[in-house]
């Protein structure tokens, strides 16, 4: 008999090449603004604006920051932080490391108390000097670029934190409360037209619409809002607000204050 033929075997597939997926690669996310900028010497609102692309400009970043700034968007100080619009304002800040403990620091015995400054009376024209002791700092038109006018518009008295602050003469409280880099402050209208402004205090003893007398107590000196240590800042003007600043010291010398 013929021999049967053999079987056929069966092919084997043909493996199948794996195909290997890329994964997705990140898209990268736009910058964001930064959430809060701290102004140095030299500044402008425009200037921070413009640079961090702040949406509605200059005007935005003073109206979220009118708190610190107050009612001069010019006058703005080195080390003040700002807080910037747009999305990183939404963004947590960082928390702040746990401080560590300080080894308590020796305390100085008690230097002798000195004789309290005597207050100098009346000019003939019922005007004194804002404080007892009368003593001057940083002079008034002072040039330097920590102030936004590229001047100081006023004069300085170095007195220690709590020191009486009387008013010059007669007048009108205009202001009496937060002015933003000025601190707590008090603004009085005088019977002239002209105003007088002390800032920095630490608290006040007066409010707007009161009437005060040569020598009256307005507050006590600090250092409240930028000031760098305690002090008096003294300014006058033509006006109630920043910006029409006059020589504070000519102008309490030509009323008879020997300062």
């Amino acid at each position: 008999a013929a021999p049967k033929p053999a079987a056929p075997k069966p092919v084997a597939a043909a493996p199948k090449a794996e195909v290997k997926q890329e994964a997705p690669k990140p898209v990268a996310k736009p910058a964001q603004q930064a959430a809060s900028y701290t102004v140095v010497s030299g500044d402008t609102l425009f200037k921070i604006a413009k640079s961090h692309d702040v949406d509605g400009g200059w005007q935005a970043v003073y109206s979220a920051n009118r708190a610190v700034i107050g009612d001069n968007p010019n006058l703005i100080l080195p080390g003040q932080h700002l807080a910037l619009q747009g999305d990183a304002a939404k963004q947590e800040a960082p928390k702040p490391k746990a401080a560590k403990p300080e080894a308590p620091k020796p305390v100085a015995a008690p230097a002798a108390a000195k004789a309290p400054v005597a207050a100098k009376a009346p000019s003939a024209s019922g005007f004194v000097a804002p404080v007892a002791n009368d003593a001057m700092g940083t002079a008034y038109h002072q040039a330097g670029s920590a102030w936004s006018s590229g001047y100081h518009t006023g004069v300085d008295f170095p007195v220690a934190s709590g020191t009486t602050v009387r008013a010059i003469g007669s007048g009108e409280v205009v202001s009496a409360g937060w002015g933003g880099a000025y601190g707590n402050q008090v603004v009085i209208r005088h019977a002239d037209g002209k105003y007088s402004q002390y800032a920095h205090l630490s608290s006040l003893s007066v409010s707007a619409g009161q009437t005060v007398t040569p020598g009256q107590q307005l507050g006590l000196s600090g250092a409240t809002g930028n000031a760098f240590g305690a002090h008096l800042h003294f300014e006058v003007r033509t006006g109630p607000d920043y910006g029409s600043d006059i020589d504070p010291v000519a102008y309490l010398r030509a009323h008879g204050v020997n300062i």
